[in-house]
């Protein structure tokens, strides 16, 4: 999906007001540096058809810095992914190679769930 039509998260569809314009949200949290992060990682294979996906959740921050983080942990892994929900989602049970690498880079209280 192309960042620029992003669906609207208040249910707006359609509006009969001609002077309506649509604005989205913003978002103006400021990152946390990566000791303040309070990351949690799991393994999850719900809706999925069976295959297990490795989730990082508790992001705190920025989009733009949130997706940084999950194209270089996709890269450490040597996986695929997305990052969808403020989580990133990393393809297999990655969690031992998420947890090495996020305390390698500063993210002391990564938990490992």
């Amino acid at each position: 999906m192309n960042k620029k039509s992003k669906p609207d998260t208040r249910g707006f569809v359609y509006s009969t007001d001609p002077n309506f314009s649509f604005e989205p949200e913003q978002n103006n949290l400021e990152t946390l540096p990566p000791a303040q992060q309070k990351l949690k990682i799991r393994l999850d294979t719900k809706h999925r058809g069976g295959k297990a996906v490795t989730l990082i959740e508790g992001f705190v921050g920025k989009e733009v810095d949130l997706e940084d983080l999950g194209k270089k942990l996709k890269s450490f892994c040597g996986t695929g992914g997305s990052v969808k929900d403020g989580e990133i989602i990393v393809q297999g049970d990655q969690r031992e190679k998420v947890l090495q690498w996020l305390t390698k880079n500063g993210y002391k209280q990564a938990k490992n769930i």
